[in-house]
């Protein structure tokens, strides 16, 4: 079984930068897709970025792109969200998760492996 946990949210100012992190347990993801999905207060849940198994190809939500950084570090079983130049919409839980494919892209219904979230609230 997996478990992802992930950290690194806060409270900051219109833009700040924050990293976020998310640790993996229980078997290695080398080689799995991962990603990164948000949920605003009273939205749906979306997806906000997402890697390749060997950290070469990423794809990333416009709202996103130009901002935002994933990347992952295989050896140490952890994903990473660089987070600059953040707005207040982008004020949400953040998930992490993992897809057994090597690469999953924005389609939820692919990743099977989920953390708890971790909150990031930016202030205006």
């Amino acid at each position: 079984q997996v478990q992802l946990v992930e950290s690194g949210g806060g409270l900051v100012q219109a833009g700040d930068s924050l990293r976020l992190s998310c640790a993996a347990s229980g078997r290695t993801l080398s080689g799995y897709g991962m990603g990164w999905f948000r949920q605003a207060p009273g939205k749906e849940r979306e997806f906000a970025a997402a890697i390749n198994g060997i950290g070469g190809v990423t794809y990333y939500q416009d709202s996103v792109k130009g901002r935002f950084t994933i990347s992952r570090d295989n050896a140490k079983g952890t994903l990473y969200l660089q987070m600059n130049s953040l707005k207040p919409e982008d004020t949400a839980v953040y998930y992490c998760t993992a897809c057994r494919s090597s690469f999953c892209s924005a389609y939820a219904t692919l990743y099977e492996w989920w953390g708890q979230g971790t909150q990031v609230t930016v202030s205006s």
